[in-house]
């Protein structure tokens, strides 16, 4: 794909500046109907297979995690998404931006995530409501992806 393709696919595909690729199985977590529909819609026309529910029952590559205020503990959900993916892999943790109801204050965020054992990367706007935090694990323990 050219660059001019590939920012052409940024402007009209939200998912695309996540880096998912194709092939990828990405399991989503927290799903609502207060949900960005189109960067969903998104992750499945890049990977070209439907997004698996919180049942999968194998490893995915990539973990969307919906996450709000009320939905818990932050740092618990997080720990129950690193034993969805293998070494090596990633989450988005999506949150409410600023001054919507369940805004999660960066702080959180950061805090959760190093107490999980995860590195945050990178954060975006991920849509009109929602901002995604790029988590990853580390990379040490084993040798090599299977």
């Amino acid at each position: 794909m050219s660059a001019t393709a590939d920012h052409a696919e940024e402007r009209t595909n939200p998912a695309a500046k996540l880096g998912f690729e194709p092939g990828q199985v990405v399991q989503e977590i927290g799903y609502d109907d207060d949900v960005e529909q189109e960067l969903r819609e998104g992750i499945e026309a890049i990977t070209g297979q439907e997004l698996v529910d919180e049942d999968f029952d194998d490893v995915a590559d990539v973990v969307v995690l919906w996450f709000r205020d009320e939905d818990g503990d932050l740092t618990d959900a997080l720990v129950d998404a690193i034993g969805l993916i293998d070494e090596g892999g990633e989450i988005w943790l999506l949150t409410p931006k600023t001054g919507r109801d369940g805004y999660v204050e960066p702080s959180d965020i950061n805090e959760a995530a190093q107490t999980a054992g995860l590195s945050q990367t990178r954060s975006i706007s991920a849509g009109k409501d929602w901002s995604g935090s790029r988590l990853v694990t580390p990379k040490g323990a084993k040798s090599g992806k299977r």
